[in-house]
């Protein structure tokens, strides 16, 4: 089969990265396929790209994701990057092709789903009593969009609460946030019409922040709301902040959003403790995705 690759430009780009691209056609013209890799260029990252790979399914096993893999494993491998990243749903035909095409599995992540149209008195109660419950020491603070300006640089430090999440094999690096970071990443999810909303525990005893959740909504209010990163700092783990700002977050989403349907979160299997806080609060798991990793 005739089979033409053509690098495509995508000008989007940000200070963390920025994006290649690549168009599969057979002789006539007639799309297969494309292939995107996200180039990671902020110190910390700077050694890591992230694939995807689409073939439309009546030209799999064709050579077409072969060939689109070879031309981002190229491109990655000129910008001098050591690794490569990639994810399917377990069980696809995109698991089956990472496996088989040199990638090693590195992590797994469930995924779960808190059904808000289906909560019975017994669970929204037991949301509620979480959210409500006291936490000496400290108290609970939210907002839509952007962090204020009073809390930007408590906020900012406190994403370092996601530093040692769980990620398994996963060659991630680290991220390093800032204030200018932290309102790029919300003028972000406003850009694409999305409503993001984070809930914070702060440490009364000096207005810090000591821990987060965010949870991102569709623009109309419906469907369902994916909750992004919740992570508490170290030094004030074992107070049951994370189950408390969940629990406040899933609330705020039933009072602001009604027509929201559910909630969904994927955590990673070795991440026991956020996953006895899912099961706690009614998620119930829906399906598996797998990290994928290519050492160059």
């Amino acid at each position: 089969m005739p089979l033409r690759v053509t690098a495509l430009a995508d000008p989007a780009r940000t200070p963390s990265g920025h994006r290649l691209a690549w168009l599969a056609e057979d002789g006539e013209g007639n799309p297969l396929g494309s292939a995107y890799l996200r180039v990671f260029t902020r110190e910390g990252q700077d050694h890591l790209a992230e694939l995807r790979v689409n073939v439309h399914p009546a030209e799999r096993r064709r050579g077409v994701g072969a060939r689109l893999l070879e031309e981002a494993v190229t491109a990655a491998r000129e910008r001098g990057r050591r690794s490569v990243i990639a994810s399917a749903d377990a069980g696809t035909p995109g698991d089956h092709f990472l496996a088989a095409s040199g990638f090693r599995k590195v992590l797994t992540l469930t995924y779960a789903r808190l059904a808000l149209d289906g909560l019975d008195g017994d669970a929204l109660r037991e949301i509620e009593a979480a959210a409500e419950r006291p936490h000496p020491g400290y108290r609970l603070t939210s907002w839509h969009g952007a962090v204020p300006g009073d809390l930007a640089a408590s906020f900012a430090r406190s994403r370092r609460a996601m530093d040692d999440m769980p990620m398994d094999d996963t060659d991630h690096g680290v991220v390093t946030w800032d204030v200018e970071r932290v309102l790029a990443a919300a003028q972000a999810v406003a850009d694409r019409g999305d409503l993001l909303t984070t809930v914070a525990a702060v440490d009364a005893s000096d207005g810090s922040i000591a821990g987060f959740t965010e949870l991102v909504v569709p623009g109309d209010g419906e469907g369902d709301g994916q909750h992004y990163g919740t992570g508490v700092l170290p030094e004030h783990r074992g107070h049951g902040l994370g189950r408390w700002m969940k629990a406040e977050s899933i609330r705020l989403a039933r009072r602001d959003h009604p027509g929201l349907t559910g909630l969904v979160t994927d955590t990673a299997d070795s991440n026991t403790h956020m996953r006895r806080i899912n099961d706690a609060l009614g998620y119930v798991p829906t399906h598996k995705a797998l990290e994928y990793q290519l050492d160059l």
